[in-house]
């Protein structure tokens, strides 16, 4: 599994993170938890362990018992621009669930996987037939 060094962070800079990620750990998630508060279809996440991960910056937290499951957990975004940073368990965070938008490398972190496909807006799964502005130049 290839690994990658990324770094990122929250869209006003506040925020900022380093982390060795494995690139197979790049997933989409279509849960209607993830619709809800990305305000978009789906959420893309890569998956990033604890001891891999750097911090810098205090950002606030949100604590959310998940749908399906009932776990709690936490979700993290920046104080003063609102960018949706990671999740994580509540306790002993031994994973970081780390948003894909605010990863400078995120060209690279294919996803590997969808979850929650059952949820997924049906045109979410195919957007080839929607026009793009401005229209593309093959």
């Amino acid at each position: 599994m290839p690994r990658l060094n990324i770094d990122g962070g929250c869209h006003c800079g506040k925020i900022r993170y380093e982390a060795n990620v494995h690139t197979d750990n790049v997933i989409i998630c279509h849960c209607t938890d993830c619709q809800a508060i990305s305000g978009g279809p789906y959420r893309a996440n890569v998956i990033v362990k604890a001891e891999n991960f750097s911090l810098s910056g205090q950002p606030k937290t949100y604590l959310k018992t998940t749908g399906d499951s009932g776990i709690p957990r936490l979700l993290a975004f920046c104080p003063d621009c609102g960018s949706a940073l990671y999740s994580t368990s509540v306790d002993t965070p031994e994973r970081y669930n780390l948003r894909l938008g605010g990863v400078t490398q995120r060209a690279q972190l294919v996803p590997k996987a969808q979850g929650f496909c059952r949820s997924a807006l049906p045109w979410a799964m195919d957007l080839r037939d929607i026009p793009q502005i401005p229209p593309s130049r093959a």
